[in-house]
C-alpha cells in the first residue's frame, strides 16, 4: 500500500475544503437552524411526546437533520473531489502514478467523509444551543454517523466517476436523495402517516438510516437497529463493489 500517496490525495482534498471553510460551513449550520426555529415553533407545540419516543419535538429532528446534512455534505464533496481531475485531465496523472483502487478511495472518500463529519459536529453543536437534546448511546451513534458520512462519501465517489457534466452532479442529491431524505421521516414518525403512505415508506432506503441515527439520540425508533445497520452495510458493500467493477473496467475513467 502507498501510505504516502493516500495521504497526499487526503491532504489535498482536505485542503481544498479548508479554502471555502467558510462558505462550506455557515451554509448548512444557517439551514438546520432555521430548520429547528422554524419547525419547532410550527409543529414542535401540536406534537404528542409520545410519538417522538417520549423526546422533545426538537429533540426528535435533530438527528435528522444530521443525517440530511451528512448525506448531502458526504456526496457532494465525493462527487466533486473526482470530478474535478476528471474535468482537467489530472486524472490521467492519478492513473499512471503508483497509487492503486485502496489509495484513491482512502484520499478522497476518506476526504470528502472527513469535511461532513466536521460540519455534522459543528451542527451537532449549534443545536445545542437552540435545543435540549442528549445522547443515548454516544459511542453507537459516533460509529452510526462515520459509517453513514463514509457509505455516502463511496456514492458520491460513483456519481463524480458517472458525470460528464457539472450539472449531473446536482441530479441525484438534489431530485433523489432530497425527497428521500425528507420523505424518510426526518421531521416526523412514519408511524404517523396513514395508509398505504407509512407502509410505501418503509421502502424508502433513507427511511432505516435516520431511524438507525435516532436510536442512537433518544434510544427508540421506528425500526430495530440491527435493520439500520444491515441496511447501511449493505450499501457501503454494493458501492465498493461498483468501484471496483469500475477501476477493473476503466469505465469514464479513459474516456
Amino acid at each position: 500500500m502507498n501510505v504516502r500517496g493516500a495521504i497526499a490525495i487526503f491532504t489535498n482534498e482536505l485542503a481544498r475544503f479548508f479554502r471555502t471553510a467558510f462558505g462550506s460551513i455557515l451554509s448548512p449550520v444557517l439551514t438546520t437552524a432555521l430548520y429547528i426555529v422554524v419547525f419547532g415553533a410550527a409543529i414542535g407545540k401540536r406534537m404528542d411526546p409520545h410519538q417522538c419516543g417520549g423526546a422533545s419535538y426538537g429533540a426528535f429532528i435533530v438527528p435528522g437533520l444530521i443525517m440530511l446534512t451528512l448525506l448531502s455534505e458526504s456526496t457532494s464533496n465525493a462527487s466533486f473531489g473526482i470530478y474535478m481531475p476528471r474535468f482537467t485531465g489530472a486524472i490521467y496523472e492519478l492513473l499512471s502514478a503508483p497509487v492503486g483502487v485502496l489509495e484513491t478511495l482512502i484520499g478522497f472518500v476518506g476526504a470528502a467523509a472527513m469535511k461532513s463529519l466536521i460540519i455534522a459536529g459543528i451542527i451537532m453543536l449549534t443545536a445545542m444551543l437552540l435545543v435540549d437534546y442528549s445522547v443515548a448511546h454516544p459511542l453507537y451513534a459516533a460509529g452510526y454517523i462515520v459509517l453513514v458520512a463514509s457509505a455516502f462519501a463511496l456514492f458520491g465517489f460513483i456519481l463524480g466517476l458517472w458525470a460528464d457534466g457539472f450539472e449531473k452532479l446536482q441530479i441525484v442529491p438534489m431530485l433523489i436523495l432530497m425527497p428521500l431524505t425528507f420523505l424518510g421521516g426526518t421531521f416526523y414518525s412514519v408511524k404517523m402517516l396513514a395508509e398505504p403512505w407509512s407502509t410505501i415508506a418503509q421502502f424508502n432506503p433513507i427511511f432505516y438510516l435516520i431511524s438507525g441515527l435516532r436510536w442512537t439520540f433518544i434510544g427508540h425508533s421506528d425500526v430495530p437497529i440491527g435493520l439500520s445497520l444491515v441496511c447501511t452495510l449493505g450499501f457501503v458493500a454494493l458501492c465498493i463493489l461498483v468501484i471496483a467493477f469500475i477501476f477493473r473496467t476503466g469505465w469514464r475513467l479513459r474516456e
